[in-house]
Order: structure tokens, then sequence, then C-alpha cells
């Protein structure tokens, strides 16, 4: 007969190995295998030590799996999430009302891939929020071909892929061919935590996945509680957009990736009514501008006073940078056509980033100029 002790050592040991394997679908099969045999308190013990392998082992996305599992077979269980965020969360006391701007500038300095401080959204809190946070996530399985969620659908949640790989798709509207696909450690979703829209992409699995949901609803309840969650979210929002435009924008394309992180910390997000106008025709630009949420309008305004719309902009879309480039004023209005939130890099951040850069000035007017003659094309056909 095995004692208390053996069978503790055992499961240890079984918890051991799942965690080596980093297999998460098998390590819950199993462990429910106890519990339809009636061996619940064995399964809880499992997942427990398992949620301990793994987070002691940079896997915090499976260890929250393995804990938020344990706790849905004892709902009282504080022992292991307390474990977790001690070892994650980056401060041990929540911090002081005012800290949003540091949190905000060290989540720049955040890694992209997992280890005990890739998951910013977790990392950043103390210990309570952290830990209120794990608790708020819910676990998703799927299976290959069933997507996580549709271009165009609304959106309410974002997602961490705990296991498996998801191949991302945009096609409405000419958005171009496949993405990059989202493996391991990878987040998105995530502009649907600071405002409502349709997703942006489709998500498809390509082989069985693991992955935790947060949904807005539950973001916005716990940051009654913990104001620094909704503020660290935005942040990474913040921080997700200006990086992706970095790497793809040809104005920031001959920057080095010192100079890019350098950049992308002078990103502000900016959250405008319908009817707002962002650029005045005649006046110096301001900002340069990405639409990350909403539908924007250029417009030319005639001497007689009517207007002639360009394409509409949509998300993704840049805008404002010709003026800033050619230091010459707006040649058009836009105006936002409903609620819309924005990434703004304003002209002083824009000169001291990228102009004082040797050469960049004349091979940035260059494209300036090339851009100012096609809407220049674009208005004489519209006429």
């Amino acid at each position: 007969m095995i004692d208390g002790s053996d069978n503790l050592l055992r499961l240890r040991e079984l918890a051991g190995q799942f965690a080596a394997r980093g297999r998460v679908d098998m390590a819950l099969a199993e462990f429910r295998q106890f519990e339809q045999q009636g061996r619940r308190e064995e399964a809880a013990a499992g997942l427990e030590a398992l949620a301990r392998a793994w987070a002691q082992g940079s896997q915090l996305l499976r260890a929250i799996v393995a804990c938020k599992e344990l706790l849905r077979l004892d709902p009282q269980h504080t022992r292991t999430q307390g474990f977790i965020a001690n070892l994650y969360a980056r401060y041990p006391v929540q911090p002081q009302e005012g800290v949003g701007d540091q949190v905000s500038a060290e989540l720049e300095l955040l890694p992209e891939r997992e280890d005990p401080v890739a998951v910013p959204i977790f990392s950043m809190l103390g210990r309570e929020a952290f830990v209120a946070l794990l608790e708020a996530v819910e676990v998703r399985t799927y299976v290959s071909g069933q997507p996580v969620m549709r271009e165009g659908d609304p959106g309410a949640s974002m997602f961490f892929m705990v296991e498996g790989r998801g191949d991302v798709w945009r096609l409405l509207e000419g958005r171009g061919p496949p993405e990059g696909p989202v493996v391991v450690g990878g987040v998105f979703g995530e502009m649907a935590l600071i405002t409502e829209g349709p997703r942006l992409a489709t998500v498809m699995p390509s082989e069985p996945s693991v992955l935790l949901e947060l949904t807005r609803a539950r973001m916005l309840e716990l940051s009654q509680r913990h104001p620094l969650v909704e503020r660290v979210v935005q942040a990474f929002c913040r921080k997700r957009a200006a990086d992706n435009l970095l790497r793809t924008h040809p104005i920031f394309a001959p920057l080095r990736f010192e100079q890019r992180r350098a950049v992308a910390r002078e990103f502000q997000l900016q959250r405008v009514a319908a009817g707002t106008t962002l650029l005045t025709a005649g006046e110096m630009g301001d900002a340069l501008y990405l639409l990350l949420r909403g539908r924007c309008t250029p417009y030319h305004v005639h001497p007689d006073g009517h207007e002639t719309p360009y394409p509409v902009l949509r998300e993704g879309d840049v805008f404002g940078e010709i003026s800033l480039l050619l230091d010459k004023p707006v040649t058009a209005m836009v105006r936002a056509d409903v609620p819309s939130v924005l990434l703004r890099l304003d002209r002083a951040a824009f000169e001291r980033h990228i102009f004082s850069q040797p050469g960049m000035r004349d091979a940035l007017m260059k494209i300036g100029n090339e851009r100012l003659k096609r809407t220049a094309r674009l208005l004489a056909e519209r006429e």
C-alpha cells in the first residue's frame, strides 16, 4: 500500500515530467482522469506541483493554466496564485497613485518573448492586482481550423497563446496577404480592451491550441479595484502599435533598433470624438497620426466652400506626415467620422528623433514630395 508521502512524491514526479515536456493539454487530461476516478485531492496536489514547476521554469502562461484548473477544483485555494505572484509581480505591494508614467517607461524595456517579465500586463502589477488578474482570465482550447476570432466581428477580449500556433489573416478591404503566425507566448486582440470596434484580423489555429482570454468587462471590473491594470493595458497597446508602425513604415526604416525604441516612447494614445478635426488645411501640421480604431476622412475645401473627399482612412493608416516631412502647411483637412483612437507623435518629437539623424532630412523630404505629388494627382482626378 502506498502511503501519503509516497503518493505525493509520485505526483510531484508526474508534474515534473509534464512540466519538462511543456504539454498543457496532456497534463490537464491526466489530472482530470484523477478527478473522474474520485481522486480529487490527488488531482489538486498534482496541479499545484505542476503550476509551481512551470512558474519556477519561466513558463508563466502555462503556470497560470495549471493554477486555473486547480482553482476549478478548489475555489478557496490561495497558496499557488500567491506563489506565482511572488515570482512575477513587479511590485510587492500596489504602487501608489502617480506611478503610471514610471510603469509606462519600464514597459518599453520588457522583452518580447516569454521569461520572468515577458507578459507585461501581468508582470507590471503589484502582487494583489496580479492575483486578481490571474483569477480573471479564462482558459480556452481550440482545435485546428476553429477560429479564435474573425476579422470584422465585434471584439471584446484579448488572448495569450499558451500552447499551439495560430495563422493570422487580414483579407477585408484589401488589407493584404496573411501575416506572420501567433506562436507560444504571443499576445493578440489587445486593442479590444481599450476601445470597441471590429476585429482587424482572423486568427485560425493550425494545430490544437490552448489560450488565455481576458475580456474587456473583466478588465474594467478589475480596474475599479486596481487602477494600474487599465494603465498597464493602455501602455501595452500603445507600445505594440508604435513598434509595428516603426517596423513597417518607410519613414522609420533607416533608424537603428535603439533609435526606434526611443521614438516609440514618444507616441501618445489619443481618443477623439466623432467630428473632431485632426488636421486643418493651411496650418502647419502638429503631429503624425496612426489610426488604431475608427474612421477618418481627409478632404479638400475649395474656395467656394464645397468639399472634395479623398479615400477614407481606416485602421492602420498613417497621416499628417507630409507636413512634417516638408515643413509645409497641411494640404487637406482630416476629420474623424466616428469616435476614434489614434497614436500621436508630435512635431517636436518627430524633429528631435528623425531629422537629427545624418542624411535623414533629404531622404524623407524625397518621400514627402512623392506623396504630395500623388495627392495632387488624386485631387485632379476627383475635380
